[in-house]
């Protein structure tokens, strides 16, 4: 599971992956549906699941090419 929140003082490791996007463009990406399925945990935060994480930036690259 991948975190989108800050966790002690660390990048969310989802903008870690994606190296050079910024917090905001992954949210807007998100609003606009273009983002990878998220889940919010209880106490707000967001949460991705790796492989769904990970099949869509390979979703992402077949777009892009």
């Amino acid at each position: 599971m991948l975190w989108l929140a800050w966790v002690d003082g660390r990048r969310p490791e989802v903008l870690s992956e994606l190296k050079g996007i910024s917090r905001r463009t992954f949210y807007r990406w998100r609003e606009l549906g273009h983002a990878s399925e998220a889940f919010k945990l209880p106490n707000g935060e967001l949460r991705v699941w790796r492989s769904d994480f990970l099949a869509w930036l390979r979703s992402r690259e077949g777009a892009a090419a």
